[in-house]
This record gives C-alpha cells, sequence and structure tokens, in this order.
C-alpha cells in the first residue's frame, strides 16, 4: 500500500512502442491507464491529461472516476501527427504523479496522403515463377531527423532498408477481407537511413492474396499479380520531407524464393542470393486505396525459440527431431560445411505414427522447406511459410544435433493477460495446451486449425471460444478487426459466411447455420463483457441485428428454425470419424436455442446504445423464442428433446426453461446422463463450453469436477495422458493405440473443445467480470475434494486482479486482488453472505469446506444406484468387479447398463448390470458386488 493518501503514478494501458507499431488508424484515441498501488478508500474523482502537440502543451482536467477508454479530449490528430500524453489522478486535492509520457502516432488517414501507387513486376513475378524482390533507390542529402515506411501488397512482403530487415513483423499485411479492407503497416526506419543513396528491396509472397486457400484446393482467389505500395518519407532537420513512392521507375528481379506457399512451404536457392539477377519493368496497376486501414492488433512475428528436445534415427533410416510442443511456425538450422549444391529438405508434422512423421492428417499440405545450400556457414530459415508441427524430419545434414536445430514459434504478439494454476498436473497440463492452441490458432486472424489445408477464420469456433481467448491474451485488437471483416463480408440479407475471411465462396458457405453465424452477434458481446468498449457494440450493431433479423425471417411466426443445413452440436464424440454432423442433439434444438440466445443479445445491446423502440422489439422477439423454444422441445417434466447433455445445456445456461422445476428436472436429467456416460464428455462444440456451467448452476458441482478430471477417452484430460501439448480437434484425435484417428479431418491443435478453460477461471479458480471490462468482480471460488489449491490472475482494463485460495489443515486460505479502479463481490467458500470489497489485497481464512473426511461404514440399502455412482471409490469397485466377471467390457457399459436403475436401491446394482442371473458371469458379479456391500 502507497504510503501516502496519493496513488502511485498511473501507467498507460496499450501504449504504442516506437519502432514497432506505429500508425494509429483513427484521430481520436482513447485512453487508459492503471494505478498500481492506493490507499484503502481512495477513489479517483478527477483527472488531467497533458498532450504535447508541436512542442506545445495543452492540459485538460476532467472531473470523474474513469479510467479506462477516455475519450480524448483534445482536437483530432491529423495524418501522420505525434503527440505525447501523460496522465494524473486525483482524489480531492490530493494528486498523484504524473504518468510516464506515451506517444501516439497518427496513420495516414486519407488517398491523398499516399503519393504512391500499386506496382507488379511486369515479367517476373508470375504464378509459378520464383518470388519477386522489387527495389527503389531514395537519395537522402543532408540530416535528418525521422524516417518512416508507409507499406502494404497484394500478396506478403519483407521489406529492407540498406540491406538489413525493416523489423521482425513476418508475413505483413496479413489477412483481411482484400475486397473491403487490406491493411498498411507503419514502420520507424530511422536508424536505418544513411545520408546518400538508400536502397530499399521488398520480398514479395504469395501468402493468403494468391497462394493456396481453402480445402478445396484453389488458388490466387484474390488476384493473379503480386503488388506493392509503398511510401518511405525522409524528414530532414530542417522540417524538409524527402519521399520515395512505388510508382513505375522501380525494378524487380527473380529472389532466391523458387517457390512459396503457407500449406506447401518455401524453397530456396541460396546459390542465386544476391546475384545480380537480370531486372525487369514495374508498372502501376489499378487498385482501390479507400480499401487501406491501419491495423488494430499486434503484427505477427517470432514470439519465442523452443530448442530440440532430441534428434534420432526413425525405422526408416530417417532423421527426426522433436521439440517437446506442437507450436506454429518454423525451422532455423544451422549447417556447416556443406558443398554448394546440397539439398536439405525439412518436413513438418504434428505427431508421429509408427515412429515416423505422422502426415496424413495435413491432407493435401506437403508442410516441406528446401534449400540449395551455397556452401559455407548457413542459418536456413524461410519467410513466406508457416507451419504447425512439433516434430521435424531432415534430410541432407549428416551428423545434426540439437543444437544445430530449433523451433521459431510464430503468431500474432498478443500481450498475455490470463492465467491458471492448481495443484493438479494434468488440469494445469490442459490449461497449457489451451495457452498454446490459442498461440497457434491466433496468426492474425482467429483460425481453426495451423497445419492442413485449410487454416481458415471458421465463425463457430472463435464463437465459443471467445471467452476463454479474451482471459488469456490481449485479443480485442485483433478480434475488433476480424469482426469489421464479418461486416464487410455478410450479405445483404444477413447471412454470415461459415468462415470470415470468406474462401468457400459458394452457396453453402451462405447458408445460415445457428452457432457458426451466431459469432456475428456472441462475440461482440463477448468482447464488451471483457473489455466495457461500448464502440464495439455500437459499430457491431447493424451486422448483429441484420444476422438476427435474418434467422427471424427463416423462422417466421412459429419463431422456431427448423431444417435446413445446419453443422449442429458439430464432433460430439457419438459422431462417426467420417460423419461428424451426426450428433446426438436435434439440430433444431441447437438452432433455437441460439436463435433466443443472439435475439436476447441484440436486445441488451439496443438498450445499452439508447435505441429504446428497437430493445422492446428484440425483447418481445426473445421471449417469443424462448416461449417457442418450450413448447416445441421441453416436456412438462423439464425433459429436452434429444435428451442430450448438450440439449439441457443450452437450455438451462441460456435460461431457455419457464419453470424452476423444469430447470431442476433439466440438471438431474443432465448429471444423470453425465452418470450413464462413465462421466465421460459427451459434447460436441456447442455443448461443450457450457456443460460445466448447467451442472454447477443446478446443484451438481461433484459431477462437473468428475467430469473435468476424467483422464478415460473421451474427456478433456485424455489427450494429456497421451502426451498432448494442445487442444485436439476431436476427442479421440489420436486412439488409445497410438494410431491418428481414421476420419479425414484430424487435427492436433484446435481450441474449440478448450473452451472449458473459461469455467477453469470463473468456477474453479472463482475469477470472473461482474461487471462489463472487469469495473466489478464477482469473486466466487468452488472448491472440490480432488484439489487442494487453485488460483487465477487476469490482467483486467483496470490492473491485474487475482484469486488464489488453499486447503489445508481443515481450513481454507482465501487470497484476492482488486485492482484500483474495481470493487469485488466475494463468495468465501463455506462462508454466508457475501462481502463487498474495494481495491487492494484481501484474505479470509475459513473452515474448509470440502474437507475429506473418513468414509462412513454405509447401509447401502438405504441408498440408491445414483449414490454409489457419486460415491468415486465405491463406483470404481463396482465397475472393476463388472469387468473382472466378464460382465461388461469396461467401465462406461457399466455406466450405461445401470442407467435405467439410478432411483432404485444400491443393491441393485447387480441386477442392472447382469439382469440374466442364470449366467455364469452373472453369478460371479453378484458375489463380488456382495462382498463390496458386507
Amino acid at each position: 500500500m502507497a504510503s501516502s493518501a496519493a496513488p502511485s503514478a498511473p501507467r498507460f494501458e496499450h501504449r504504442t512502442e516506437p519502432g514497432r507499431v506505429l500508425g494509429i488508424g483513427t484521430p481520436h484515441p482513447r485512453l487508459s491507464w492503471t494505478v498500481d498501488h492506493a490507499e484503502r478508500g481512495w477513489q479517483q474523482t478527477a483527472y488531467e491529461v497533458e498532450i504535447v502537440r508541436d512542442g506545445q502543451p495543452q492540459l485538460f482536467r476532467v472531473a470523474g472516476a474513469e479510467q479506462v477508454l477516455v475519450p480524448w479530449p483534445a482536437l483530432p490528430l491529423t495524418s501522420r501527427e505525434q503527440a505525447q500524453v501523460r496522465v494524473r489522478v486525483a482524489h480531492g486535492d490530493d494528486w498523484s504523479p504524473w504518468s510516464p509520457a506515451g506517444v501516439v502516432e497518427a496513420g495516414l488517414f486519407s488517398e491523398s496522403d499516399w503519393a504512391g501507387r500499386f506496382i507488379s513486376p511486369t515479367v517476373v513475378g508470375a504464378i509459378g515463377n520464383p518470388a519477386p524482390l522489387l527495389r527503389g533507390r531514395l537519395t537522402v542529402p543532408g540530416p535528418f531527423r525521422q524516417a518512416r515506411l508507409y507499406a502494404t501488397a497484394h500478396g506478403v512482403y519483407v521489406p529492407s532498408i540498406n540491406g538489413r530487415r525493416v523489423d521482425d513483423t513476418v508475413l505483413a499485411p496479413g489477412w483481411t477481407s482484400y475486397e473491403h479492407r487490406l491493411r498498411y503497416q507503419v514502420y520507424d526506419v530511422t536508424d536505418l537511413i544513411q545520408h546518400g543513396e538508400n536502397v530499399v528491396d521488398v520480398l514479395l509472397g504469395n501468402g493468403w492474396y494468391r497462394g493456396r486457400l481453402g480445402y478445396t484446393n484453389d488458388r490466387a482467389l484474390y488476384g493473379d499479380r503480386l503488388a506493392l505500395l509503398a511510401q518511405l518519407e525522409v524528414t530532414t532537420t530542417g522540417g524538409a520531407v524527402h519521399v520515395l513512392a512505388t510508382d513505375g521507375t522501380w525494378q524487380a528481379r527473380d529472389s532466391e524464393v523458387l517457390t512459396d506457399d503457407l500449406y506447401d512451404g518455401q524453397t530456396t536457392d541460396l546459390r542465386l542470393r544476391g546475384l545480380d539477377n537480370a531486372t525487369a519493368a514495374t508498372k502501376t496497376i489499378d487498385a482501390d486505396l479507400s480499401r487501406l486501414v491501419a491495423p488494430e492488433g499486434p503484427p505477427m512475428r517470432p514470439t519465442e525459440v523452443l530448442p530440440a528436445h532430441r534428434v534420432w534415427t526413425s525405422p526408416a533410416g530417417r532423421t527426426l527431431i522433436d521439440f517437446g510442443q506442437n507450436a506454429v511456425g518454423w525451422v532455423r538450422l544451422r549447417v556447416s560445411g556443406l558443398p554448394a549444391g546440397t539439398t536439405v529438405v525439412v518436413r513438418h508434422a504434428e505427431v508421429l505414427e509408427d515412429d515416423e512423421l505422422g502426415t496424413r492428417p495435413l491432407r493435401s499440405a506437403l508442410a516441406t522447406d528446401t534449400w540449395v545450400l551455397a556452401g559455407g556457414d548457413e542459418v536456413l530459415e524461410p519467410s513466406l511459410t508457416l507451419h504447425g508441427f512439433r516434430y521435424a524430419e531432415v534430410t541432407g545434414v549428416p551428423g545434426l544435433t540439437p543444437g544445430d536445430i530449433e523451433l521459431v514459434v510464430v503468431g500474432s504478439d498478443l500481450r498475455r493477460t490470463g492465467w491458471f494454476t492448481s495443484s493438479h498436473d494434468l488440469l494445469d497440463r490442459l490449461h497449457d495446451n489451451v495457452v498454446w492452441s490459442t498461440r497457434g490458432n491466433f496468426v492474425d486472424l482467429p483460425t481453426d486449425c495451423p497445419q492442413r489445408d485449410e487454416r481458415l477464420g471458421w465463425t463457430g469456433d472463435i464463437q465459443v471460444f471467445g471467452p476463454t481467448a479474451t482471459f488469456l491474451y490481449d485479443t480485442t485488437g485483433l478480434l475488433r478487426s476480424w469482426l469489421a471483416d464479418l461486416s464487410a463480408e455478410q450479405l445483404p440479407d444477413g447471412s454470415v459466411p461459415h468462415v470470415v475471411p470468406d474462401v468457400n465462396r459458394n452457396t453453402l458457405a451462405f447458408t445460415p447455420a445457428a452457432a457458426w453465424g451466431d459469432a456475428a452477434t456472441i462475440v461482440p458481446w463477448t468482447l464488451y463483457q471483457r473489455t466495457g468498449d461500448l464502440g464495439i457494440l455500437d459499430r457491431q450493431y447493424p451486422s448483429m441485428r441484420a444476422w438476427v433479423d435474418k434467422v427471424s425471417s427463416l423462422a417466421g411466426p412459429s419463431r422456431l428454425w427448423r431444417g435446413g443445413f445446419q453443422y449442429g452440436d458439430w464432433l460430439d464424440p457419438t459422431a462417426p470419424p467420417d460423419d461428424p454432423y451426426q450428433a446426438r442433439t436435434d439440430p433444431d434444438v441447437v438452432a433455437t436455442a441460439h436463435f433466443a440466445r443472439s435475439a436476447g443479445i441484440v436486445a441488451q445491446t439496443a438498450r445499452l446504445l439508447g435505441r429504446t423502440d428497437e430493445a422492446e422489439k428484440y425483447r418481445r422477439l426473445t421471449e417469443e423464442v424462448k416461449a417457442a423454444f418450450a413448447r416445441a422441445f421441453v416436456t412438462p417434466a423439464g425433459r429436452v428433446l434429444s435428451d442430450s447433455a448438450t440439449g439441457y445445456a443450452l437450455a438451462i445456461v441460456w435460461d431457455l426453461l419457464p419453470w424452476e422445476a423444469q430447470r431442476h428436472e433439466a440438471g438431474r436429467r443432465l448429471a444423470d446422463l453425465v452418470r450413464a456416460s462413465g462421466f465421460r464428455i459427451s459434447t460436441g462444440f456447442v455443448g461443450t463450453p457450457l456443460i460445466c456451467d448447467a451442472l454447477t448452476a443446478t446443484g451438481h458441482l461433484d459431477i462437473a469436477y468428475r467430469l473435468l478430471l476424467q483422464t478415460q477417452c473421451p474427456s478433456w484430460l485424455y489427450p494429456v495422458t497421451m502426451g498432448a501439448t494442445t487442444i485436439w480437434e476431436r476427442w479421440d484425435s489420436m486412439l488409445p493405440d497410438g494410431s491418428i484417428n481414421p476420419g479425414e479431418m484430424t487435427s492436433f491443435n484446435h481450441y474449440a473443445l478448450g473452451a472449458v478453460a473459461d469455467w477453469l477461471h470463473r468456477t474453479v479458480a472463482g475469477l470472473a467480470p461482474a461487471a462489463p471490462g472487469y469495473r466489478r468482480l464477482l469473486i466466487r471460488p468452488r472448491p472440490a475434494a480432488e484439489l487442494t489449491r487453485a488460483a487465477a490472475r487476469h490482467l483486467t482494463p483496470y490492473g491485474e486482479a487475482s484469486v488464489a485460495w488453499e486447503r489445508a489443515g481443515g481450513q481454507l486460505r482465501l487470497t484476492v486482488r482488486v485492482p484500483v479502479g474495481a470493487t469485488a463481490e466475494v463468495h468465501v467458500p463455506g462462508a454466508g453472505a457475501p462481502e463487498q470489497v474495494t481495491h487492494g489485497e484481501h484474505r479470509w481464512t475459513v473452515a474448509d469446506p470440502v474437507a475429506e473426511q473418513p468414509a462412513p461404514a454405509r447401509d447401502w440399502n438405504d441408498h440408491t444406484v445414483r449414490d454409489l455412482l457419486d460415491d468415486p471409490r465405491m463406483w470404481a469397485a463396482v465397475a472393476a468387479a463388472s469387468v473382472a466377471s466378464g460382465t461388461t467390457p469396461n467401465d462406461v457399459q457399466a455406466a450405461r447398463r445401470v442407467a435405467a436403475f439410478l432411483d432404485l436401491p444400491a443393491t441393485a446394482v447387480a441386477e442392472g448390470l447382469a439382469p440374466e442371473d442364470r449366467l455364469p458371469h452373472a453369478r460371479d458379479l453378484r458375489r463380488r458386488i456382495a462382498d463390496l456391500f458386507d
């Protein structure tokens, strides 16, 4: 705590880093700051912002407690303008010290700011030819103080000045809906400029613009010519600006990169590097500069380097490398002493099968980098491709050692904001796997997978994973950009493509699909809940409303969304490997539930935006859809059509059951379904994020924990026991015998099923937002006997919030940290009414509410079969007896057999397992179970 009434100096959040990310895309940047320390009782009542422009300071004093997304108080910025900003805060007359200054620098706001035009090589650079290198020259006659490079491309580009890479950004400008939005980047290149002549080289690659894209083997979806738009501006000490802009004077030539593709890899002949090849002309091409937008999120770049854990020779004589972690990026390989002309080949895969690279999940993606050496010492590292892999195979390098090779991890350079730990090693590894799948699939936009011939922005995946992603990382800018693409590609009738950007470009791609199209409403709502940014709802509201109106037109007066194409509860584990659509839950149940959910979100959004009439319209629509759902799909006793875990989870969590008795029965039935599955997971993409919440909300926390901590297939922890280091696409992407799932669609890096991590954060650890942007926190940990401790922390917009609890010696100790500017409602486990606390660290010690007691002797005649299943030790013994006697092959079959006997006395379990007592195994089983009851 601070020793005086004044708090510590504020710190700006999301401050730009000069030389790394420049060129904000708005003339009205919003400001956010945090205060690390303040005495209890301190509350911000005013703030001052000092803005220095052209050396002239301006001071703005504002009364109020706002510190997140504060409006820009000064006149709008103009293109290229820089401003230094600092802030201080006050409680009454006590002012904090000034914050360190932050620097904002505007990008180019108008087409007229661009002196350059897109240029394309006239002879080189055609499809199938080497990657072209474009060159321009600029003479700087005198001393200079600043240099900026503005650039974008049709394709991807790698800029260098005077032989040095501009920075470590990769695959710029990234992937957007190029017809509507094309990002440009701004680089601080002051340190690369020299007096006299300066040479600017830009390597162009196919990337998403012209490379292979999508699982239908399409190529050049956006155009068949690569092109560059660049503008180097050097400002002298006297204020003159020297400009090199792309025009017809630039030259082009073939580079040493012979082929490049995101799916297939890169082939490079290093003997061609630096050769003064014949140059070709470039020409300007028509291109709409109004599409140009500044980035909203961080660039892609290397974020970590992983060493090789092991190098060995496979049964087939191949040199294999294990990096110990499934990740996204490329191999960096050091070679020495190999003669010129030597060919080195690097292949990639996520898993091994039969002790060789398991490449079948890649489908048609070659995922191969090839190098022809020039001789001498070389560091081999591609720049125009990406791979998803844990294992690599290298040919052409005899005597390879672990020190020669490493994995360069590449992705959007997102700021980590969320952490979770517990006393359970497998659970912690599961959470680590979720983190790694987030890193591997947030590569400029949220993709489904990073390795095969797909890697697309599937809407359904991010819709279910959004809450987890926004806790773990600051994904706000990345998702705002992606949502802008979604809006741009949404059809006039409100239909949302299944992938964004849309590359399928067919009728099916725009057929409205529940859970997938609902990303238009749910993702903006998630961002608002986690950031408090009402602006994202305001911007996306037309898109959100259009989606709900489209679904409403499909449902008609019945308010039931029935029939037509649906993905349903995609990859329900009961679906056959070759038919993932065949989930247990009726698609109409899934569709109508999502209709109600999205209509409700639009109603709340309209209310927040002050659209009173529309808020009432969508509120009534929501109630009508909920009533229709209950009439069509719910019995008076609370049974939901399909009698599936996903159906009950949707109805419970999204409040689709009108009567409390129905809700109670639905929760009871959901718990029984989990029991009958042997505590294995039975949900797909739709139900998985909701099932633990549904169990918890209806009083079945113990069942939720049994489901969470199950290690047999299918379960969250089964892949961990199989050595997984990322989340799999299927519950059984790898089968227990180590073989790869036979389905055509099998990824080992797919974040959707990791959406349970949100429940770990909110319920196991107990850290959740109670108001948008975490201005109020809900601290409500739900400990269980299986864990002795758990903790979560999150960098909220107000600063770091954390929760940690530990059970020891019959006591539970709870520690909570609330950031300055926020408050918290704390539910201490086992205590009475919740407490309201303000910022600071708070501690409680109470009697352990889940302290394990010696198991009492039970008269099982007084208990039911349900009670028996809920006793983990007793059920394990009964299931083992069933297997040992030959009655059932495993505990899952045992649980299914007794599902109809749950309300009977526990002693009836033998009858449930073996109703025909004349069979030898039945008599053996009954004897074994009788011994257990004695």
